[in-house]
C-alpha cells in the first residue's frame, strides 16, 4: 500500500515539488506543526454533536480561534459553520436579510455585484433570494464609483447588499473603498465583502476598517488548511456588531445569535477538525508574523511583477502602477503567434510548476499569485520559466503548430521513444533550462480534453454578463 501511494505520489505536481501560484486560491505551505496534532486522537475523535460540557478542550480551542478571527477582521463575531468560501458568502448574504426583515425591510432584494467581483457572487445571491445588478469597471480594473453611486440612488429604496472584493479580483487596492462602502450605507443597503483576498490584508488593514459589515474568510487559503483533494474547505463568516444577533444556528447544538438564521451546514462548526490547523498557524506566527506574512506575499507578488515587465503585460495595476497579492497577466497577443493561454499553461509543465490560474476573471490572461511562501530563489526559478516561454513564443508561428508550446508537456514516454517527429530536440523538449535537470517532474499523461469537460456540463452558473441591465 505504500509503495502505490508513493507511486500516485509521483504523479502529482504539488507544493513539495515546486511553487503553485494560484491566483485567488493561495496555495500555502503548510507547516508540520500545525498538521501534527490532527492525528491526536484526543480532538481527531471527538464527535460533532458529542455534548459541549463533555468537550471543554474543543470548545476552548473553537472559540479562541473564533475571537482570533474577529479580531484580525475588525469585527463583533464569527460564526466558523460555512464549510466552505461559497457556502460562507450564502451565509453571510442570509444573515444582511434576517437583518433588513428585522427592521421591516423585508422588501430590500437589491445585490450590487461590482463586474470586477468573485465569480460565485451572483450565485450566491440569487439563492439568498436576492435581485442581482451589476456595476461597471474602469479600464485600471477598479469599481467605478460613478456607476455604482448611480445604481446605488436608483434602488436605494430596495437595496439590500453591495458584494466587493477587496483587494479587487483584477488584483487591485481600490483606494475609493471607504466611499463605495459609504454609498452603500447612505441608502440603505449592508457591505459583505469577498473574503478570498484577504492574504493581502491581514495585519494591514481589515474589512471592518473599509467599512464592511460581513465577510467570510477561506480558512482553506488564508489561513493555511490545504486545498489538497478539494477541501475540506472552512468559510466563515464575521460580521459587524449590528449583525451578531443573526449569525447561523443549529437544531441540536445551541450556536449563533439570539434571532439566528437556520442552520447553513449540518454540523454546529462546520469542519471543525481542520480549523486547528488555522489555530495552529495565527498561534505560531501572532500579529507581528501574520503582517509579514501579508507584506512578503504583496512584495513577492510585485517583485515577479516587475521582473516579468519587460516580457507580458500585466493587464490591471493600482493607481501606483503596483498589484496587491496577485496580478493578471494578459497572454491574449500571443494569438498572433498562435498560441493560446492553455499551451502556455501545459508548457509550464515540463519546466516543473503548476500553471496559475488560467482564463479567470479574464479570458486569455493568467493569475499569479505567489504567497508569502516562496523564497525570492524559487520566485526567480519561476519567472526564469515564464520568460523562456516568451520566448519560446516568438519563435512559434501561426503556419507551424507543430512547436515545443503546442506540444506541451512532454512526458517520458515521448522522450524515450524511438521516434522523433518533431522540429526540435529531446533536451528542448524535457530540460528547457539547466535548473530542470536536477529535479525533473515528469508528467503522467499529455493534454486530455482541455476545457471540453469544463463547458458541456450538464448545469452551468449564467456568466455575470447575464446579469447586466441592457
Amino acid at each position: 500500500m505504500m509503495r502505490y501511494i508513493k507511486k500516485l505520489e509521483r504523479k502529482d505536481l504539488s507544493l513539495n515539488h515546486s511553487m503553485i501560484s494560484l491566483g485567488s486560491c493561495t496555495m500555502k505551505l503548510n507547516a508540520a506543526s500545525e498538521m501534527l496534532p490532527l492525528s491526536n486522537p484526543q480532538w481527531g475523535n471527538i464527535h460533532p454533536f458529542v455534548p459541549v460540557e463533555q468537550a471543554e478542550g474543543y470548545q476552548t480551542v473553537l472559540k479562541e480561534l473564533e475571537k482570533q478571527l474577529t479580531e484580525i477582521t475588525g469585527f463583533s463575531a464569527t460564526s466558523l459553520q460555512p464549510n466552505s468560501g461559497a457556502q460562507g458568502e450564502y451565509a453571510g448574504l442570509m444573515v444582511i436579510r434576517a437583518y433588513h426583515e428585522s427592521r421591516g425591510d423585508g422588501h430590500r432584494d437589491v445585490c450590487l455585484i461590482p463586474s470586477s467581483a468573485h465569480g460565485t457572487n451572483p450565485a450566491s445571491a440569487v439563492m439568498a433570494g436576492m435581485k442581482v445588478i451589476v456595476t461597471k469597471a474602469t479600464e485600471n480594473g477598479n469599481i467605478d464609483v460613478d456607476d455604482l453611486r448611480e445604481k446605488a440612488i436608483k434602488y436605494k429604496d430596495n437595496l439590500a447588499a453591495l458584494m466587493v472584493t477587496y483587494p479587487s479580483t483584477h488584483g487591485v487596492f481600490e483606494s475609493a473603498i471607504r466611499e463605495i462602502t459609504n454609498i452603500i450605507h447612505e441608502n440603505g443597503g449592508q457591505v459583505y465583502m469577498d473574503g478570498a483576498n484577504m492574504n493581502a490584508q491581514v495585519g494591514l488593514t481589515n474589512p471592518g476598517r473599509i467599512g464592511a459589515d460581513v465577510c467570510h474568510l477561506n480558512l482553506h487559503k488564508t489561513f493555511s488548511i490545504p486545498h489538497g483533494g478539494g477541501g475540506p474547505g472552512v468559510g466563515p463568516i464575521c460580521v459587524a456588531k449590528q449583525l451578531v444577533p443573526f449569525l447561523p444556528g443549529n437544531p441540536v447544538i445551541k450556536t449563533g445569535g439570539e434571532q439566528a438564521i437556520g442552520a447553513i451546514s449540518s454540523a454546529p462548526w462546520g469542519s471543525a477538525l481542520v480549523c486547528l490547523i488555522s489555530y495552529g498557524y495565527i498561534k505560531m506566527l501572532g500579529s507581528k508574523g501574520l503582517q509579514n506574512a501579508t507584506e512578503y506575499a504583496i512584495l513577492n507578488a510585485n517583485y515577479i511583477k516587475e521582473r516579468l515587465k519587460d516580457h507580458y503585460k500585466t493587464l490591471y495595476s493600482g493607481e501606483r502602477g503596483r498589484a496587491a497579492h496577485e496580478m493578471i497577466v494578459d497572454c491574449r497577443p500571443f494569438k498572433a503567434n498562435g498560441i493560446e493561454v492553455t499551451d502556455i499553461a501545459k508548457r509550464l509543465i515540463d519546466y516543473g510548476f503548476h500553471a496559475p490560474t488560467v482564463s479567470f476573471p479574464v479570458a486569455g490572461t493568467v493569475m499569479i499569485e505567489p504567497t508569502e511562501s516562496e523564497s525570492k530563489a524559487e520566485l526567480d526559478r519561476f519567472c526564469d520559466a515564464l520568460i523562456s516561454i516568451r520566448k519560446e513564443i516568438e519563435e512559434a508561428t501561426t503556419d507551424e503548430p507543430n512547436n515545443v508550446l503546442k506540444n506541451a508537456p512532454h512526458t517520458l514516454k515521448m522522450l524515450t521513444s524511438t521516434n522523433w517527429d518533431f522540429p526540435y530536440n529531446r533536451e528542448k523538449a524535457a530540460f528547457p533550462l539547466d535548473y530542470i535537470a536536477d529535479n525533473k517532474f515528469w508528467p503522467s499523461v499529455r493534454r486530455v480534453d482541455e476545457a471540453f469537460g469544463d463547458r458541456n456540463l450538464m448545469c452551468t452558473c449564467p456568466p455575470i454578463e447575464e446579469y447586466m441591465e441592457v
